[in-house]
């Protein structure tokens, strides 16, 4: 089979469309061809290396982290699902590669996908939505009636999010460019802040949570705006001795994410809020309960007009790290 891979970890995008292996299947495991992968600054992490000491990989490595597909085979103990069913998936942090041709899947990381969606549009959903969804019930801990600020919320994170932080009870302000107002606030947002005409450092105080989506450069700003005792959540700005010790990692990268962390740990202790940062995880259940949001919402996720193939792997990254896009990129599987 075809599979999009990379032999070592660069600065740059180098992609080899290559001829391997199926994969074969384990007893809980389901196998899917895949009919979309979704594009994600996550590959291009997994590419430069940057998330290498919280997951390593063996090279050479099949790229891809979010699927859509039809089940093609099941193992010996799967029960929920069967051949013909339409499944999606974030794939389990030790087994990535949905950029190819077919992909084995362990029963407990997929779920149907949304009747009011097409598998095209689905293939948005696992990885922003288990993000949103772990950040909000197991990261920060929301309490219905407060509030939440998500800066850069416009992109394809602020789609889910928004919805599933309006569905727990939260006022919800988000902040991005003017083109995604509508849409964001259709989805529930309370406010919305045109980040190019507004300052949101001048415009908000006493916020209870802040899901940080632009990185270190901006955290600080975003803790001067929250109150005593809140809680910010990073996708971007990196991990500290709290993720270490959370994950179980080992006691050299306790150690060395402490070093690593303790820049905004202290940032966060002169502002009296809680630094956290978040690495997301397959979840089946949790892919059941944000489909049902999905469904009752009538939630369409905005998809890039321009949808490649496998063969166009390397295009598809390269438009991703280049940023700019109007909705999550795709590699298409249909023929």
């Amino acid at each position: 089979m075809k599979a999009a891979q990379i032999k070592k970890n660069s600065s740059e995008i180098k992609v080899e469309i290559n001829e391997i292996d199926r994969p074969s299947l384990q007893p809980d495991e389901v196998m899917i061809a895949p009919l979309y992968a979704a594009v994600n600054p996550l590959d291009i992490m997994n590419i430069n290396g940057s998330v290498k000491l919280i997951q390593n990989y063996r090279m050479p490595l099949t790229l891809g982290n979010e699927v859509v597909g039809k089940i093609v085979e099941v193992g010996s103990e799967v029960k929920n699902f069967a051949v013909g069913d339409q499944v999606y998936s974030r794939l389990p942090l030790n087994k990535i590669g949905a950029f190819s041709e077919y992909v084995s899947i362990a029963e407990d990381a997929i779920w149907h996908t949304p009747s009011n969606l097409s598998a095209k549009q689905a293939v948005a959903v696992p990885l922003t939505g288990l993000t949103a969804y772990q950040a909000l019930n197991e990261e920060l801990k929301v309490e219905s009636g407060k509030t939440i600020f998500i800066p850069g919320g416009s992109g394809s994170f602020g789609q889910i999010a928004v919805p599933l932080a309006k569905s727990m009870g939260l006022k919800v302000i988000v902040s991005g460019n003017e083109a995604a107002r509508n849409h964001i606030m259709n989805l529930g947002a309370d406010q919305y802040l045109d980040f190019r005409k507004e300052n949101y450092w001048e415009i908000l105080s006493e916020i209870d949570y802040v899901i940080d989506t632009l990185g270190v450069k901006e955290i600080e700003r975003e803790m001067k705006i929250m109150k005593k005792g809140g809680k910010i959540l990073s996708l971007v700005g990196g991990p500290n001795k709290k993720f270490a010790v959370e994950h179980d990692l080992s006691k050299w990268k306790q150690i060395l994410f402490s070093l690593v962390g303790s820049k905004l740990d202290k940032l966060a202790k002169q502002y009296g809020v809680e630094y956290r940062f978040i690495f997301v995880r397959s979840s089946g259940q949790q892919l059941k309960t944000i489909t049902k949001i999905i469904e009752d919402r009538q939630i369409v996720p905005a998809i890039d007009e321009r949808v490649f193939s496998l063969d166009q792997a390397q295009e598809a990254l390269q438009l991703v790290a280049a940023g700019g896009t109007s909705g999550k990129v795709v590699i298409s599987f249909e023929k």
